[in-house]
């Protein structure tokens, strides 16, 4: 049983990766065809930032539709199959499942519609400001996304725990549907904030949701595990064309549902405080925003150079490529660090 689980999660990684790879051209091509590139809008409250990428200017962005797109399209064909054909093979691989797997995937997809909208609007410079979906907007409707995860997992599930590594499970009532909802936003819009530089938040994403892979595996999650080893596969495509100089960008589509995702993933696994330290880049950018953002209200000063903080980096002189391996370098360890602290907290 294992065995084959472990084989099942490999078939289905590889094979998202070499179905990304095989149609990431035809994405990218599309979306040079049509234009549908970044634009670098010159702002008063960040004219660093604009400065420092105006030469990115025109790439195409988008591209997380190849790994939302890779793992949606696995999972309907997959699950297509094993409804329409007598191959058992096939109602062994799929990984759709009600306990575990819809969730995450419809959180995956409708994220990533809002996200989509967001993306074009902000090419086409409409919403406000010529820059998409107003900030309410988006925390309105990612909240929705939120809410009826929560109320799902409350109503639904009749989940209403929270796990506290090392210290046990803590009862908390309804208060258990804001805390979901605080976790989904939280997530997906620092996920948002990391996507800054070629490869960066798809690197992190790798090694976060490869050790919500192994957490869940370890769990006999084993649909889920499956559906994070689609999701490494998607994103070892991706990266493959992201990497620095990237041929396009992942855009909100891509950050605002993997972040989504992520999270949903985590709350399953009742390991989202583990998120602190297996995200804990995603944990740094988004401080950096809220510290910034409240000694400018106070002080009238900045802290750091730009925000979010790999900004701060690339401000000070340091090569793009740099900052990003550093950061994936920190996110390889809080992966590792997590995992350990998951396995000691079984052993309690």
């Amino acid at each position: 049983m294992i065995n084959w689980e472990i084989l099942r999660i490999f078939i289905l990684t590889v094979s998202a990766t070499i179905i990304g790879v095989i149609w990431a051209p035809l994405l990218t091509n599309f979306l040079y065809k049509n234009r549908l590139g970044k634009k670098i809008r010159q702002s008063k409250d960040s004219p660093i930032y604009s400065q420092m990428h105006a030469v990115k200017a025109g790439t195409p962005t988008m591209g997380g539709i190849l790994i939302w797109g890779t793992t949606a399209g696995l999972a309907l064909i997959l699950w297509l199959l094993s409804k329409f054909t007598h191959w058992q093979i096939f109602d062994q691989l799929n990984f759709i499942n009600r306990s575990e797997t819809w969730l995450p995937l419809a959180g995956l997809i409708f994220a990533a519609i809002i996200g989509l909208v967001d993306d074009l609007l902000n090419i086409r410079g409409q919403g406000a400001n010529g820059g998409g979906l107003r900030m309410r907007y988006k925390w309105i409707l990612y909240g929705l996304i939120g809410l009826v995860g929560a109320l799902w997992f409350y109503f639904k599930l009749d989940w209403s725990i929270v796990h506290v590594p090392l210290i046990g499970n803590f009862e908390i009532g309804w208060w258990f549907i804001p805390f979901f909802m605080l976790v989904v936003a939280a997530t997906s819009h620092s996920v948002n904030l990391t996507d800054g530089l070629d490869g960066l938040a798809g690197g992190i994403l790798l090694t976060s949701f490869g050790a919500y892979g192994v957490i869940s595996f370890m769990q006999g999650r084993f649909d889920l595990a499956v559906l994070c080893g689609i999701i490494i596969g998607a994103l070892l495509a991706f990266l493959w064309f992201n990497i620095y100089p990237a041929r396009f960008f992942m855009g909100d589509t891509g950050s605002m549902s993997l972040g989504t995702t992520l999270a949903l993933i985590a709350l399953f696994t009742n390991e989202s405080l583990l998120l602190v330290i297996i995200g804990m880049i995603f944990v740094s950018e988004s401080l950096s925003v809220i510290i910034q953002i409240i000694s400018r209200k106070i002080r009238h000063k900045k802290i750091f150079i730009s925000a979010p903080v790999h900004h701060h980096f690339e401000a000070k002189g340091w090569p793009e490529p740099k900052v990003v391996m550093r950061f994936w370098l920190i996110s390889g360890v809080g992966a590792v660090l997590g995992i350990i602290l998951f396995l000691i907290d079984k052993t309690f």
